[in-house]
């Protein structure tokens, strides 16, 4: 069996993707912050995708984004703890409702007169 190059290969052995990643941002105080997500595990992640499609069709097309190599993806989040970046995710949850006010508290029961 012929082994297969590099380029041929259809999940490169490399741990970098090839190229700058698309990666989704929201407005923040200097400009735009990287968006971080979770994991279906619960931890942290930064995320990248390879192509502007790839992102819309995840997130959105309102989505922001800016280009970044991965390397530099991982030196934006690494001081906030993050350490892993994923790659094309196929599925995001959407943002959690805004929190509404709390339900008014009910009146005291008025007090019973003994006697």
């Amino acid at each position: 069996m012929a082994e297969l190059l590099h380029g041929e290969d259809p999940e490169p052995s490399d741990r970098y993707p090839a190229g700058p990643l698309f990666v989704p941002v929201r407005p923040g105080p200097s400009r735009c912050a990287t968006r971080l997500f979770r994991t279906p595990l619960g931890g942290r992640t930064a995320v990248g995708f390879t192509s502007e499609h790839r992102l819309t069709a995840t997130l959105g097309a309102h989505q922001g984004w800016i280009r970044l190599a991965e390397p530099a993806l991982r030196a934006l989040t690494a001081p906030l703890g993050v350490t892993t970046v994923t790659v094309n995710p196929q599925f995001a949850a959407p943002a959690p409702a805004p929190v509404r006010s709390p339900l008014p508290e009910p009146a005291p029961a008025p007090a019973l007169r003994i006697g």
